[in-house]
C-alpha cells in the first residue's frame, strides 16, 4: 500500500494526473493478466494520453463557442438537393480548410447552413485544430469595443488565431464605414492562414450594399473570394419541416 501510495504521489509529482486517479485498476488488471512491464507501462501511458486528448477536445469545444451541438452524421444531406454525399464526404477531409480556402453556403433561413457550418467546425475540433464560431453581429460588437473591453481583445485573438473561423449570418445587418473598415482588417489578418465558413442569406453581389464603401467591399471580396467555394443551399426550412406543434396531429 505504501508502494502504491508513493506511485500515485511521483505520477501527481509528474503531472499525470488522469492514471493517478486508476492507478489501483491498472495494478490488479496488470497482476490478473500477467502484464509484462512493457505491456503495463503501455497501458498506463496511453490511458493518460487518451484522456487528455479527450479533455483537449472538450476546451476546443467549449473555446469553439458554438450555440448548438450539430455534428455532420446528422446533416441530412438527402433533403439538400445541391450537396451531393461525394461533396460532403470531401468537406469533410477538411483538405479545403488546411489550403486556407473560403468555404460560403447561401441560401434562405432554415435550410442547414448553420448545421453544416457546425457540423464542421466539430469535424475539426475533433482532428486537433482550433476553431472559432461567431454571429455577425456579435463579430461586429467585439471588434468595436476591443480597445477598451479584455473580454473582446481575448476573444478577437481567438478568432485571429483559429485555423476554421465560422461567421454565420453575414451581412444580416447594414454596417456604417468604421464598422466595414474594423471588418475588413479582421478579414485581412485571417487571409491566407485560416479557412472561412461564411454563412448568409444574401449572395457576395448584394454585399456591397450592406458594406456601404465600395473600396472596401471589393477589397473584402477580393480575399474572401481568391480561394474559395460557393454552395448555394436550397430547399424547404428544416425548421418549419420538422416543427413540434402544441396541438398534435390534427382530424383532416
Amino acid at each position: 500500500m505504501e508502494l502504491t501510495a508513493n506511485l500515485k504521489s511521483q505520477l501527481a509529482a509528474l503531472q499525470l494526473r488522469e492514471v493517478t486517479n486508476i492507478l489501483d485498476d491498472l495494478l490488479l488488471k496488470a497482476q490478473s493478466e500477467s502484464y509484462s512491464y512493457q505491456q503495463f507501462l503501455s497501458n498506463l501511458l496511453n490511458h493518460e494520453l487518451k484522456q487528455r486528448e479527450i479533455k483537449q477536445t472538450e476546451k476546443r469545444l467549449k473555446l469553439a463557442a458554438f450555440p448548438e451541438h450539430k455534428t455532420l452524421q446528422q446533416f441530412n444531406v438527402e433533403e439538400q438537393q445541391s450537396l451531393s454525399k461525394k461533396q460532403l464526404n470531401q468537406l469533410k477531409e477538411l483538405v479545403w480548410m488546411e489550403q486556407a480556402y473560403s468555404l460560403i453556403l447561401l441560401g434562405p433561413t432554415g435550410v442547414g447552413k448553420t448545421h453544416l457550418s457546425i457540423g464542421l467546425g466539430i469535424e475539426a475540433i475533433i482532428r486537433g485544430y482550433k476553431v472559432s464560431f461567431v454571429m455577425m453581429d456579435s463579430l461586429i460588437n467585439i471588434l468595436k469595443t476591443q480597445e477598451i473591453s479584455r473580454i473582446s481583445r481575448a476573444k478577437v485573438k481567438r478568432v485571429v488565431e483559429s485555423d476554421m473561423v465560422i461567421i454565420d449570418d453575414l451581412m444580416f445587418l447594414a454596417m456604417n464605414n468604421h464598422e466595414a473598415n474594423l471588418f475588413f482588417q479582421l478579414i485581412n489578418k485571417l487571409y491566407g492562414q485560416s479557412a472561412l465558413v461564411i454563412t448568409s442569406n444574401k449572395g457576395p453581389e448584394d454585399w456591397g450594399d450592406m458594406l456601404g464603401d465600395p473600396a472596401i467591399t471589393v477589397a473584402i471580396l477580393d480575399r474572401i473570394i481568391h480561394k474559395s467555394e460557393v454552395i448555394h443551399m436550397n430547399g424547404d426550412s428544416h425548421r418549419l419541416k420538422n416543427r413540434q406543434t402544441i396541438f398534435g396531429q390534427e382530424d383532416k
